[in-house]
């Protein structure tokens, strides 16, 4: 065996430990520049200059879908967030003009809950602002609500989602806006119409093995290509975000809130342990490959969930503080120059393929939603997570 000289075997190490020091500086700059991210300033910087692209897309582009559709409802949730974490009256006033160009209406199909997801943001209003128009029309269609049986079959046919909330998503639009109502107006009638339902639709869609719900009865025996049942991320993300905005309006009291919490726990817990790698959750929750980039709307919606929970005393904090960290920065890192986000998967039902450039107004409101509840967090800590 060759022997090197002693000065040569001198120069190598020092070469090893030089590469060694420079990795080691590289790793600390990159979680430096992760830190900074967790500042109120920072998540206040990046929250509007998301909701601010949107803003301008639509004076350059107009609305890509009727200003009562769902995916607008969806988008208005997060602006308000953005509204009441900045203080910028301008996020309110886009909302407030929308409201009063479609005469605070809800959308035409009056019982598809896709139709009065708008609900929410209107009561919101109506709480800030107390001006009646806000939600006369939608108390009106919540009286009609509160009314009606609703003891149809939620099977997958005869445009059943017209109906009942035969689908999951239907759990970020329909519940939560009526629970929004009952806050606003203070009759629990709207929120007991809305608990009622809910564990109809869950007793049809929800896995309790997986603590998953299935999109739609049509769903309930399909599987994904490694074998394991269909579970579609943004689709369990609706009613992860759907439980806490439900919670939010239960009065401490409330009988039957405990069941909603406990539920909320469960699949919080279970989202958590399907996270990947990089910090998101790809579209099929449990078979990631199948799609092996991540999403953001269904990460902005367990992102929002989860720090909602931590900040209500629901979820502990040293558990799930990780998961929101990780997800922020894939989120973050989502987010284009111009302030668009990206990896947002297009309208479907079930998982699909996403790219850096796909970009819907939903995954917007739920990066709004998620940022909201990450500036509360670190605000309430002074900067320190």
């Amino acid at each position: 065996m060759r022997h090197l000289p002693s000065n040569k075997i001198l120069a190598l190490i020092l070469s090893m430990l030089l590469s060694v020091t420079a990795k080691a500086s590289d790793n600390t700059k990159k979680s430096a520049i992760k830190d900074t991210i967790f500042t109120t300033a920072s998540v206040l910087k990046i929250m509007k200059r998301v909701g601010d692209w949107q803003l301008q897309s639509w004076k350059t582009d107009g609305f890509k879908h009727k200003k009562t559709d769902w995916t607008n409802g969806a988008l208005y949730t997060g602006l308000f967030a953005l509204g009441q974490t900045s203080g910028d009256e301008k996020y309110d006033q886009a909302l407030i003009d929308i409201g009063n160009d479609v005469n605070w209406n809800t959308g035409s199909n009056r019982l598809l809950a896709d139709d009065y997801c708008v609900g929410q943001t209107y009561s919101l209003l109506y709480m800030k602002y107390k001006d009646p128009k806000m939600i006369a029309p939608f108390q009106h269609l919540g009286d009609s609500i509160a009314s009606l049986p609703f003891n149809e079959s939620l099977e997958w046919k005869n445009n059943i989602q017209k109906r009942e909330w035969a689908w999951c998503d239907a759990l970020f639009m329909g519940p939560p806006a009526l629970a929004y109502l009952s806050t606003a107006t203070g009759d629990l009638k709207y929120l007991d119409k809305a608990a009622g339902l809910w564990w109809k639709t869950t007793d049809y869609l929800y896995d309790p093995q997986a603590h998953l719900y299935s999109r739609d009865g049509s769903y309930l025996n399909k599987k994904e290509k490694n074998g394991e049942k269909v579970f579609w991320s943004r689709g369990n993300g609706w009613v992860l975000a759907g439980l806490a905005r439900v919670i939010e309006n239960m009065p401490a009291n409330y009988p039957g809130r405990q069941k909603f919490v406990n539920e909320f726990k469960d699949m919080a817990a279970k989202i958590a342990s399907l996270q990947q790698p990089d910090g998101s959750w790809h579209a099929s929750l449990l078979d990631p490959e199948s799609y092996p980039i991540k999403e953001t709307s269904g990460t902005g919606f367990y992102c929002y969930a989860i720090l909602w929970g931590m900040n209500h005393g629901i979820l502990n904090k040293s558990q799930f503080l990780p998961v929101v960290k990780k997800a922020w920065i894939a989120l973050v890192a989502s987010v284009q120059p111009d302030g668009m986000l990206g990896y947002v998967q297009p309208i479907g039902g079930s998982p699909d393929k996403v790219t850096e450039q796909s970009n819907e107004v939903y995954g917007t409101g739920a990066f709004l939603l998620a940022g909201a509840q990450l500036y509360q967090y670190v605000g309430e800590r002074k900067g320190k997570l």
